[in-house]
This record gives structure tokens, C-alpha cells and sequence, in this order.
């Protein structure tokens, strides 16, 4: 808890035209590697019942850049290929762990284009970045200083589909102190009309960032969907569109890391429930509400800044009826629809649906804990 914690510095930077074209293939080059290794991996164990390791792969790798075929991957830095190899080899060990799905192929369009550098591949300088095969430093907007003498030990670039680019800096931080002690707990019950229903009373709004985009969202769609395929108008109608969804996912991550971090400052533990938000957007008409509240964006946040501040963070178990549970006497309702926002225990108590469930996943917490 506290102490040197490895953390990511993320920047915005602008390529030089002769720097955007090389990171342009290098992306090329990491998604070629990481489909050609995946497609490998799966016929082999489709055909001889057999798994390839990561030395097997790379050694494959170093063949595919003596033919002729896929010479051109000797054009781009080594590094980023070996660690689309790792994260392959990652992603097998999490689908085997039962951690995640089997892996996906990476798509030009629709996946995130990226590529990491480890050590021996940039060159850090009087703060100056320096990729391999670049001659010039990035042009980085240092919008917030990295701790005082500190070096990165990885860098990840990436490119989002509105066009923007980003150099996310992973260093050991010194600074992370743990938080002095309070004597504070509070339960924290997620939902749609309000974000979030604290166990002291306190209901915070939700903001609804994608509703309050969804006219200008829907316009810019329309647009696009009208333009001639393979245009330019196009491909500038699909930036148009990108750029909205850009700014809804911005301002949405900027209100749950206030809102995390208050949490997280505020009170020694903080209890959450253990929701299985994928099996709750196979609900069609509240999937798009539940994916615009982002609650497992909310809860990851919780989990990091917990354990750097030196926070407890306390997971119920889903199937407690929170809801149902009166949180004076303990009597359980048989029935109470979702409709039902305030109703009355037979003990006279009277309650509001979110703030009973949030007190009762705090009693909870505290006694798993």
C-alpha cells in the first residue's frame, strides 16, 4: 500500500509526417504478427491437438522476415513485434486461466492501433522521447510533469480513431503515499437515474454523457451513412462521427476519476457490489443506459486507487437482495419490482430503494471483512 507503484503517464503528441508514417507501418507490421502467430497457434491445435510457446513463435517470427513475402517487417523496430507476442502469449494464458474469451483477430478498423517499446528500444534524454528508427524527438504536450527522476521502463504509442495520438509513459512513481487513516466506510450502490447511491443518504446524478451527445451523435451517423463509400467525404464524415465519441468517452472517464478518487480520499473502506455487467447488457433496452454508466470503468478505478492509497475496497456478493433487505430489521420483501423506488417493512420502516441498498451492502462488507 503506497510506496513505489508502477503507473502510466499518458500524453498527448503530434507526429512530424515522416514520424506518422513510420508508426503507421509499425502498427501495420504488430497487427500482421499478432493474426499471422494467432492463426498459427490455432491451426496447430486444430490439426496436431498441440500448443506453441512464445520462443517457438518468435522463432517463427524471425523466419517470416528472411522471406521475400514479409521482408518489409525488418523496416519496423523488432520490440513492438516481440510484444504482440507476449500479448498474445497473455491473452492464452487468461483464456485457459478462464479469465477471458479466446482470442480475437485484430481488425485494421476496429481495434485499438498501437505499439509497445520496451528499454532497448527508445531513448530517454533531458526529457526527450526517442523512438528506435526515428531520428527526432516526439513533440509530447507535457500537460502534467513526470515525477522528478524517474525513466520509463515501457512505452506504449497509439493512435484513437478520431485521429489523435498518444505516448502513455509506464514508470516506477516515488510519489504515491498512502492516505492518513479514517475512521469512515461507506457503501456504494450503482444505477441509472443516479451514478451512484451512497450509504450515508448522498445520491450523485448521473451526467448521461452519450444522451446529451445523441442528437449531434445521430446527425454526424446520418451524414456518414450517406456518403459515397471509399470518398474522402467519407472518411471525413467517419472522422466527424469518431471525434463526438472521442469527447463522450473523455468527459465520462473525467467524471468517474473525480468521482473514484473522492470515494477513495473520503473513506477507509468502501464496499461495491460484485456486478456481472456483460450478462446485464444482454439486456437491449438498458444496455445502452448501462454502457454509458461505465460501472466496471468505476470499479477498476476503485480497485487501483484503493490499494496505492492504502484504501480497502469490498466486493458483495451479486446475489445479495440488497434491494428487498430492510436495512433496520432485516425482514425480506418477497417482491419489489423495479419500478418501485420508495416502499414501506412492515416494521414502519420506510425506505428509498438505492440508499437501503447501499446500507445494506456496507453491513455486508464490513462483515465479510
Amino acid at each position: 500500500m503506497g510506496g513505489v507503484v508502477k503507473r502510466a503517464y499518458k500524453y498527448r503528441f503530434y507526429p512530424t509526417g515522416e514520424q506518422a508514417e513510420q508508426l503507421h507501418r509499425t502498427f501495420g507490421c504488430v497487427r500482421l504478427v499478432y493474426n499471422k502467430t494467432l492463426e498459427m497457434r490455432t491451426r496447430a491445435y486444430a490439426t496436431q491437438r498441440r500448443s506453441i510457446s512464445y520462443a517457438e513463435s518468435s522463432a517463427v517470427l524471425t523466419e517470416w522476415k528472411r522471406t521475400e513475402e514479409l521482408a518489409f517487417l525488418n523496416d519496423v523496430s523488432s520490440v513492438p513485434l516481440q510484444q504482440a507476442l507476449r500479448h498474445l502469449h497473455a491473452a492464452y494464458a487468461a483464456f485457459f486461466a478462464k479469465r477471458a474469451r479466446y482470442p480475437r483477430f485484430k481488425s485494421k478498423r476496429k481495434s485499438r492501433a498501437s505499439a509497445e517499446y520496451t528499454r532497448s528500444a527508445f531513448r530517454w534524454r533531458d526529457g526527450q522521447l526517442t523512438l528506435a528508427k526515428m531520428d527526432a524527438p516526439l513533440d509530447i504536450v507535457w500537460s502534467r510533469p513526470l515525477p522528478e527522476g524517474v525513466v520509463p521502463s515501457t512505452v506504449t504509442v497509439s493512435r484513437d480513431a478520431a485521429g489523435r495520438w498518444f505516448v502513455s509513459l509506464l514508470v516506477e512513481d516515488p510519489t504515491v503515499e498512502a492516505l492518513p487513516s479514517v475512521d469512515t466506510a461507506v457503501g456504494v450502490d450503482v444505477g441509472l437515474t443516479s451514478l451512484v447511491t451512497l450509504s450515508t443518504g448522498e445520491k450523485v446524478t448521473n451526467p448521461r454523457h452519450e444522451r446529451a451527445d445523441r442528437r449531434k451523435l445521430a446527425k454526424a451517423q446520418r451524414e456518414h451513412a450517406r456518403k459515397e463509400k471509399g470518398s474522402a467525404n467519407r472518411a471525413k464524415a467517419r472522422l466527424k462521427v469518431a471525434r463526438i465519441h472521442a469527447r463522450i468517452a473523455d468527459r465520462r472517464r473525467d467524471h468517474l476519476h473525480k468521482l473514484s478518487t473522492r470515494l477513495v480520499r473520503e473513506n477507509q473502506t468502501v464496499v461495491i457490489e460484485d456486478l456481472t455487467v456483460r450478462n446485464m447488457l444482454r439486456n437491449h433496452r438498458l444496455a445502452r443506459a448501462i454502457s454509458d454508466a461505465a460501472w466496471s470503468d468505476l470499479r477498476a478505478m476503485l480497485e487501483y486507487k484503493a490499494a496505492w492509497y492504502g484504501r480497502t475496497l469490498v466486493t458483495v456478493d451479486r446475489w445479495l437482495p440488497s434491494s428487498k433487505l430492510c436495512a433496520d430489521c432485516g425482514q425480506l420483501t418477497e417482491s419489489l419490482p423495479l419500478t418501485i423506488r420508495t416502499w414501506q417493512c412492515p416494521c414502519g420502516a420506510t425506505h428509498d430503494r438505492d440508499i437501503n441498498a447501499a446500507r445494506n451492502l456496507l453491513a455486508a462488507g464490513l462483515a465479510d471483512r
